[in-house]
């Protein structure tokens, strides 16, 4: 099974994204969006930046556990991974993220 993509709405009424690896996991959460649309286009951005390396930024958070952000062209977050308890840890997540967004279907939960 490969990655997917799940489009989701907010209880606020926006739409956000996940991108779960085969095994269920979730391997990167979106912001929120106002429009559904907005959401889909964070998606193709996800698999268009996805596969190079200079779009991710590594990242420790406040309790000193990596994580690590996928950043557009222009610089903006279109995601966020979860925390993960090694920066060896964190390297795999974002191999996953890499090898699933490309081809990961979309999953639109919103209808």
């Amino acid at each position: 099974m490969a990655g997917k993509f799940e489009v989701k709405k907010a209880s606020n009424g926006q739409f956000y994204f996940h991108l779960k690896a085969s095994n269920g996991q979730v391997i990167l959460a979106s912001e929120q969006y106002k429009e559904k649309r907005s959401a889909l286009g964070g998606i193709e951005s996800v698999r268009k930046n996805a596969p190079l390396d200079n779009r991710y930024e590594r990242k420790t958070a406040k309790n000193d556990q990596p994580y690590f952000v996928l950043k557009a062209a222009n610089g903006e977050i279109i995601g966020q991974s979860e925390t993960y308890s090694s920066a060896a840890a964190m390297e795999n997540g974002i191999e996953s993220v890499k090898k699933n967004a490309p081809d990961a279907t979309v999953d639109d939960q919103t209808a």
